[in-house]
């Protein structure tokens, strides 16, 4: 993209182009209706991030997670036919007391209790407070770009199933079946009835491409190094995301998540905490740029 044709940042919201186009046109109350939304999403965005890895793992992930998580995770794999997304109900991590509704109440809860469980006096995580607010700034942000839309609600759910995937992987290095799978038929599904920006035509070719290029990426490491070097959760994220941004934002997606990771990673071998192996999770890297990608339309110009 010609640098002539670049939006410009400092100018008011509404004279922003298609950085932000219907800022101007939506209503306080739509607004409201958003950001509400966002916050009660945000809350079920919590679950998928605390349950799904006990979900696919157990009792081998309380090794590997906090320690908060660890009776989560041996209740898990003690009732695996019982415990999911909705069994058992909500309840504290770590005195395991279930949780009356007006404690359910997202970010509000945590305020009136000081961060704190009303029941053991147990320091509830930050990451439930501030994964609500992200989605619901998430959420406003969809519709300033698309306005009081069925396309808004779809990237709603666009920006939700990254923001619980890059989480899940940066905690876990997994990136569930479950959420990529979704990703990529929505987005299918969404082109093929015009509710998100892409044709189906490029939104099928970015699929594929998107696993693909992965592949050989994979296979090229594994055949020099003789070890993997990429996670199939990778490959599935990278194909969900060509399905919405389309083949022709493939490259850059890539390109813009390989150089902050390699960027990320460079750092934390300076600040020796990359680990023996030197592998982190490249998952957050791919949903940041995703995201970047599909709300700014950075494609190949093509």
């Amino acid at each position: 993209m010609p640098a002539s044709q670049w939006p410009n940042l400092l100018a008011p919201p509404g004279a922003m182009g298609w950085v932000l186009p219907q800022f101007e046109q939506v209503s306080h109350l739509q607004v409201l209706v958003f950001a509400a939304l966002g916050l009660i999403i945000g809350s079920f965005v919590n679950v998928l991030i605390h349950r799904l890895p006990l979900m696919i793992l157990g009792n081998d992930l309380s090794t590997h997670m906090p320690t908060e998580l660890s009776s989560d995770a041996s209740k898990a794999s003690a009732a695996e036919t019982n415990f999911n997304l909705s069994t058992p109900p909500s309840h504290c991590p770590l005195c395991q007391q279930r949780l009356r509704w007006h404690e359910l109440i997202p970010v509000l809860s945590f305020v009136i209790s000081l961060g704190r469980c009303r029941h053991c006096n147990g320091r509830i995580a930050w990451r439930y407070p501030l994964i609500e607010i992200t989605t619901s700034l998430l959420f406003t942000l969809c519709l300033f770009q698309f306005g009081w839309t069925v396309q808004a609600l779809m990237a709603c759910f666009f920006t939700a199933a990254l923001l619980a995937l890059a989480w899940i992987d940066a905690e876990t290095f997994l990136l569930p079946d479950v959420i990529t799978q979704a990703l990529l038929w929505v987005g299918l599904v969404g082109s093929a009835m015009s509710l998100t920006p892409t044709p189906l035509i490029q939104a099928l070719s970015g699929a594929v491409l998107g696993y693909g290029m992965l592949w050989a990426v994979g296979w090229a490491f594994a055949a020099w190094r003789g070890k993997e070097g990429m996670g199939q959760g990778d490959l599935k994220l990278l194909a969900a995301l060509g399905a919405w941004v389309g083949i022709w934002s493939l490259l850059p997606v890539l390109l813009l998540a390989s150089v902050s990771g390699l960027i990320f990673g460079v750092i934390q071998k300076m600040r020796g905490q990359l680990g023996d192996n030197g592998h982190f999770a490249f998952g957050p890297f791919l949903a940041l740029s995703g995201f970047a990608c599909f709300f700014l339309g950075i494609s190949m110009g093509v």
